[in-house]
């Protein structure tokens, strides 16, 4: 969450800032709202050093022998002044209550590098890594070769839960652990994460701090039974982020990265029509997700870091892809500076968005309430910043259409090998 006093001190820096982004700051309305809770925290210091007066000169007319209608008039005042008080903090809650629910509805703040734009086609490549196979015939799609080998089932996925839903079979079910356990292998084994294990239901609190909720609500999955209310995880970088809600870290301790596989459960509300043959958008799907948090200003070397970390996974798969820079427009309400990998479908004879890797500088810190203190007390920032690393379901379509060979097999990258258990899946669903 925005602290309202920078907001303010940036004026017309942050309107311009946040137009960016396609959001339009009242500025004039945070001024105006900030004022009121500043106002309403006076009046009820006032009247708490009033009451405070009052008390003890009840206390001094009491023990002074004054008549009992001069002290029971002053007993009346200082009863008079504790209601004050209690409409008084009732309007600090009022006023506080305001100015959260519009500090919470205010996007990150972009980062200057971040392009201007507020589409894809808005956003800049920036390199290309390995190169689309060329074909001999017309590559099938990964959905003609799930269902031709039988290792995708979108028919009884589809009679189990509706559509958006995939089952995966023998091979196919295999070969996403082993796509899981590679990368969890990779990520833990090379690049130092640690790999959590994580509740998939949070609470509002949870998705409020990571910046899920209020916004993103219609976005999301919830549940609840007798009193309790809980949401759906959209992605690991909630219960990983959230780990260190309402902490004060050692700066000797940062960075920290983590990483857990879960799945993800996102309802994609206002994207149908929009990728949803096969298993590039389902409402529920699994993911290896990295988070990193470190103090604020290594943030931008983080990013780079945490790039590195999920480019390597299609490398090590010797998958075709790109990295493009996401424009200012088209983030994610917590990031301010967002890369975007793509790998290269054959069947669309594109690249599609297999990853995204954000910096959130102290966005989500601030609004979950994490900070830093280093061996001498002094207090600090810390910044948050989250990537896939990879989604499941995308990296073995992915694999299917690159590896895919004219008499419907499939070989796998070899990496795989050790973790799937076989090499080859044949056109009748079996394996060698």
């Amino acid at each position: 969450m925005h602290d309202a006093r920078l907001l303010l001190e940036l004026g017309d820096e942050a309107v311009r800032r946040l137009a960016r982004r396609g959001y339009a700051l009242d500025l004039a309305g945070l001024e105006a709202l900030s004022s009121r809770r500043a106002a309403a925290i006076g009046r009820v210091d006032e009247l708490r050093a009033e009451s405070k007066r009052a008390a003890a000169e009840v206390g001094k007319a009491a023990k002074g022998g004054s008549p009992s209608a001069d002290v029971d008039a002053l007993k009346d005042r200082a009863r008079e002044l504790k209601e004050q008080i209690r409409r008084a903090e009732d309007e600090v809650e009022a006023a506080e209550a305001a100015l959260r629910d519009l500090l919470l509805s205010i996007p990150n703040l972009p980062s200057a590098d971040a392009p201007d734009g507020d589409s894809d086609a808005d956003a800049v490549e920036v390199r290309r890594v390995g190169d689309p196979p060329a074909f001999g015939f017309t590559p099938r799609d990964h959905v003609e070769i799930g269902e031709a080998t039988g290792i995708l089932d979108f028919g009884r996925a589809a009679k189990l839960s509706g559509a958006r839903f995939s089952v995966a079979r023998g091979p196919g079910a295999t070969l996403e652990r082993a796509i899981a356990s590679f990368f969890l292998a990779l990520h833990t084994g090379r690049h130092g994460y640690t790999e959590f294990s994580v509740p998939y239901l949070v609470t509002g609190e949870t998705m409020t701090g990571t910046g899920q909720l209020p916004k993103f609500a219609e976005d999301l999955f919830r549940t609840g039974t007798g009193d309790r209310d809980l949401w759906l995880i959209p992605t690991a970088e909630v219960p990983l982020t959230a780990l260190h809600a309402g902490e004060i870290l050692e700066t000797e301790t940062l960075p920290r990265a983590y990483t857990s596989w879960t799945p993800c459960f996102r309802s994609e509300a206002g994207s149908y029509g929009r990728d949803t043959r096969g298993i590039l958008r389902l409402h529920q799907f699994s993911k290896v997700e990295l988070v990193r948090v470190c103090a604020a200003e290594d943030s931008p070397a983080e990013l780079e870091l945490m790039l590195g970390h999920a480019e390597t996974c299609l490398q090590e798969l010797g998958l075709a892809y790109r990295v493009v820079r996401l424009a200012a427009g088209d983030m994610g309400f917590n990031a301010q500076l967002t890369y975007d990998i793509e790998v290269w479908l054959p069947s669309q004879g594109t690249y599609r968005e297999i990853s995204s890797c954000s910096d959130c500088g102290t966005f989500q810190a601030r609004r979950s309430g994490i900070r830093s203190k280093d061996a001498r007390g002094g207090r600090g920032q810390v910044a948050t910043l989250n990537g896939s690393g990879l989604p499941i379901g995308r990296t073995m379509a992915a694999i299917l259409e690159q590896c895919q060979a004219e008499d419907g097999s499939v070989t796998l990258p070899e990496v795989l090998v050790p973790h799937a258990g076989f090499r080859r899946l044949l056109p009748d669903g079996s394996t060698e």
